[in-house]
C-alpha cells in the first residue's frame, strides 16, 4: 500500500514539474488576461493585453454609490427613520467598544452588558423593518401595529435579561 502512494505521489511531483510549452495566448488567456491581436502599420502582427474591463475601479465605486442612492431614495419615511435607529444603536455598541479599548473593562459584566443591549437593540429594529416593509410579501398580511408590539415587548425581554446579567 506504501509503494502505491509513494508512486502516485511521484508521478504528481512529476508532472508538477513537467514544463509544458504553450503560447503566449495560452498563459494570458489561463491569467484572466484578454491578448488582442491587431496588425501593426507595417504588417507585423502584435499583440495586446487587456484585462477584461476597461473602466477604473472608481468609475465603478461612484455607479454603485449613484444606484444605491437614487434606490434608497425610494424608500418610505418611516424604513428611513428606522434604518436610523439601528444606525445609532450599532454606533453606540462602537462607542463603548472604543471607550472600553481605551480606558478598560473593570467591570466587564457592565460593558458586556452594554454592548449586548445596542447589538440586540439593533437586531430587533432590524426584524421591525423587514415586517413593516410593504414590498415584504412574507410579512404581507401582519399590521405595522402588531410587528410595533412585538418589537417593544422583545426589547422589554432583552433589557430585563440585560438588567439581570448587571448584577
Amino acid at each position: 500500500m506504501v509503494w502505491v502512494f509513494n508512486y502516485l505521489s511521484l508521478n504528481c511531483w512529476r508532472d508538477f514539474f513537467t514544463v509544458k510549452k504553450r503560447s503566449e495566448e495560452e498563459v494570458a488567456i489561463e491569467f484572466g488576461v484578454f491578448i488582442e491581436k491587431r496588425r501593426s502599420e507595417e504588417g507585423a502582427i502584435e499583440f495586446r493585453a487587456k484585462m477584461g474591463r476597461t473602466s477604473s475601479s472608481k468609475d465603478d465605486a461612484q455607479a454603485l454609490f449613484h444606484s444605491l442612492r437614487s434606490a434608497y431614495a425610494s424608500t418610505p419615511i418611516n424604513l428611513k427613520i428606522i434604518d436610523l435607529y439601528v444606525g445609532f444603536a450599532v454606533f453606540t455598541a462602537l462607542i463603548q467598544v472604543v471607550y472600553m479599548a481605551i480606558v478598560g473593562s473593570f467591570p466587564f459584566n457592565s460593558f458586556l452588558s452594554g454592548v449586548l443591549s445596542c447589538v440586540g437593540t439593533a437586531v430587533l429594529a432590524v426584524c421591525l423593518r423587514i415586517q413593516v416593509n410593504k414590498e415584504n410579501k412574507e410579512f404581507k398580511d401582519l399590521p405595522p401595529e402588531r410587528a410595533f408590539a412585538d418589537f417593544v415587548l422583545c426589547n422589554l425581554v432583552l433589557h430585563l435579561v440585560i438588567m439581570n446579567f448587571l448584577g
